[in-house]
């Protein structure tokens, strides 16, 4: 690993610390952790887990009809997305 500096407010300070203490762990992994996630918010999701989600959807909404895959065309067109 790296070593860095890093300033922070009273607060901020404060407040991590008493966030270790609860999970015991160092305030140099709550800070690790939260840089983690926020580059993983910047990334989006990875491959795997939109393939994840993908799958988890299937099947999850009903259309109503029993043919909807044969004839999405005609539905569409009903619906005025031509």
């Amino acid at each position: 690993m790296i070593r860095t500096q890093v300033h922070l407010t009273e607060d901020q300070l404060t407040a991590l610390r008493d966030l270790a203490r609860t999970e015991r762990v160092s305030v140099s992994h709550l800070v690790r952790v939260a840089v983690d996630l926020l580059l993983q918010a910047r990334r989006g999701p990875s491959r795997e887990e939109m393939v994840e989600r993908s799958l988890a959807a299937v099947g999850l909404f009903r259309s109503g009809t029993g043919d909807l895959s044969a004839r999405h065309d005609d539905y569409f067109a009903e619906q005025g997305f031509e």
